[in-house]
């Protein structure tokens, strides 16, 4: 096949549909909007420090292994890596804290320190999520098109675990009794932009999968994931064209038959969507040719939280941090109601800090620090106006950090500083609403649902990202490029032959 497929997009799902596109022999050209490869997965760098600007997490390498193995390609040979222990030190507000650890018998023991009742059931949540995971991975790996995909046999048999009257945060409490441990083993739905008292059951098998196979730290942060994606890409025959923002998708009817930029037209056999699904489709997509997507069907969805961000290179270590610290706050289901439903500012929120020195020396410069920090807000609202809140908020932040064991005097050590809201992550990455996770993950938002893979609204238009099927987060954003890129190169095959 030597067909043109344009990706618009050179995020974690983009590439790794132009890796799998260009082994099969398509011609592909991607095209990116920034200077850099990446999207969220990108970096900040500046005197030395470098910041990956989202994720920090790298979560179950394996599909991405898997992706590169088909392209030929040795990901842990591509990409050095370190495997984390701890993976991470859980701060509660409520009292103490945990090292997470995927050592079981250590994991065992610091469990003990809090409730020595609840640590024999941690073995108990491994073996039951184990196996809910090798029910339901399957279900990752298919497309679900229509009823017909979420009546098959196979998500049938899944459906005693997938518990959709469930919350996360019931399921863990059927196996542990204090609070904190409840929290320590939800908390992974943040990484959905979610509450575990409104996400699913099912996604129990996020902190499962932390356990099972632990958290991985690429060298140079994991904006150096995408940059070794993108040099395969291109090495397999994949363009990549930075700068060349996409103006509009040209349709003859409904099928995409190409796309617009400020250099001119590019036609293509199909188009796949890489940017933020609600961003792209309401301003690249006439209204008038979606039906099931329209304007005002999207605006009517629930949306993720939004995240502020603050980067600080700081003159300093900190080794009595380790690489990912999270704190929860006392309150915490107070906390995410504000964020969720109120859609105000907390006063005691939770927040995230990244410490990569610990592991990783080439992310500051000697006796320095690069911390990332991260706090949960709501997405857009009327109530927050960012341009009174953003100082405010800093300064409130800047106090909370001594929660962790930072000191009080940070400020004055900061050598450099960028702060991102939510504003700027619409305004300036394209995100809808700012909402970093993309469409929440609640249960009508899920499977057949979401956005899905062949995009049902249009022709030749394919989805991959965190806004299709499976969702956000890396690795089931790689899942989605297998799943997206057999679609097409399937759909292709049938229309030449």
């Amino acid at each position: 096949m030597s067909e043109r497929i344009i990706i618009i997009g050179a995020g974690p799902g983009g590439l790794a549909t132009a890796i799998l596109l260009a082994k099969a022999g398509l011609e592909v050209t991607v095209l990116e909007k920034q200077a850099t490869v990446g999207g969220r997965t990108s970096s900040i760098e500046s005197d030395g420090y470098i910041f990956d600007l989202g994720p920090t997490f790298f979560l179950y390498p394996q599909i991405l292994a898997e992706i590169f193995a088909e392209a030929g390609r040795d990901l842990y040979k591509e990409l050095p890596m370190t495997k984390l222990a701890p993976q991470y030190r859980l701060v509660f507000g409520a009292g103490s804290e945990l090292y997470a650890t995927p050592d079981v018998e250590r994991m065992v023991k610091e469990i003990e320190k809090l409730s020595p009742t609840d640590a024999p059931k941690f073995r108990e949540f491994m073996d039951y999520n184990r196996r809910k995971f090798v029910k339901f991975a399957p279900c990752l790996q298919m497309p679900f098109l229509g009823w017909e995909s979420v009546l098959s046999l196979r998500l049938l048999m899944v459906l005693p675990y997938l518990k959709p009257w469930k919350s996360l945060h019931a399921e863990l409490s059927e196996f542990f009794h204090d609070p904190r441990l409840q929290l320590a083993f939800t908390f992974q739905s943040k990484y959905l932009g979610m509450s575990p008292f409104q996400c699913p059951s099912l996604f129990s098998i996020l902190s499962f999968l932390e356990y099972e196979h632990g958290i991985w730290h690429p060298t140079g942060g994991c904006n150096r994931i995408t940059q070794t994606m993108a040099r395969v890409a291109r090495e397999l025959g994949a363009e990549i064209r930075l700068n060349t923002p996409v103006e509009q998708i040209l349709f003859r009817g409904r099928r995409a038959v190409g796309v617009r930029t400020p250099e001119g037209d590019l036609q293509a056999e199909a188009v796949v969507v890489n940017a933020d699904f609600a961003h792209a489709m309401t301003t690249l997509v006439p209204d008038n040719l979606r039906r099931r997507w329209s304007n005002q069907n999207i605006a009517r969805k629930r949306f993720s939280c939004s995240t502020f961000m603050m980067y600080l290179g700081v003159e300093g270590r900190f080794d009595q941090l380790a690489h990912h610290n999270i704190y929860i706050a006392r309150d915490y289901r107070r906390n995410l109601t504000e964020i969720e439903e109120q859609h105000v500012l907390s006063e005691d929120p939770s927040f995230y800090v990244e410490n990569p020195v610990r592991t990783d020396p080439t992310m500051a410069p000697p006796g320095h620090s690069a911390l990332y920090v991260l706090v949960p807000v709501t997405h857009l609202h009327p109530n927050v106006d960012w341009s009174k809140e953003k100082a405010r908020f800093r300064e409130l932040v800047f106090r909370q950090l001594p929660k962790i064991g930072l000191p009080s005097d940070l400020p004055n050590r900061v050598r450099f500083e960028r702060v991102v809201t939510p504003v700027d992550w619409e305004g300036k990455l394209n995100i809808y609403l700012g909402a970093t996770f993309n469409l929440a993950h609640s249960f009508s938002q899920m499977l057949h649902f979401r956005p899905r893979n062949r995009f049902e609204d249009l022709e030749r238009v394919y989805l991959v990202g965190g806004g299709t099927h499976p969702g956000s987060g890396l690795p089931v954003i790689f899942e989605s490029a297998r799943i997206s890129s057999r679609l097409l190169i399937n759909d292709l095959t049938i229309s030449t032959s």
